[in-house]
């Protein structure tokens, strides 16, 4: 089921480099949908171009403290 909030649309892609990406989100535990989301907006951030997203960022953890102390 499509997320409300974000853009569908079709794409032309080369099947080899489909394969790649297949076998890419297999490996990370991704679907291949998420996968070419997670690369675009890899390669934006690598540009400085990602776009600020509306997401309520986490709060800090505290740091995790020894057994034995």
């Amino acid at each position: 089921m499509a997320s409300p909030n974000k853009k569908s649309f079709p794409l032309r892609i080369d099947p080899q480099l489909w394969q790649e990406i297949e076998r890419l989100a297999a490996q990370e535990l991704r679907s291949v949908n998420a996968q070419v989301e997670y690369l675009l907006r890899e390669a934006l951030a690598k540009r400085g171009r990602l776009p600020e997203t509306k997401k309520t960022p986490l709060p800090p953890q505290e740091p995790e403290q020894p057994e034995d102390a």
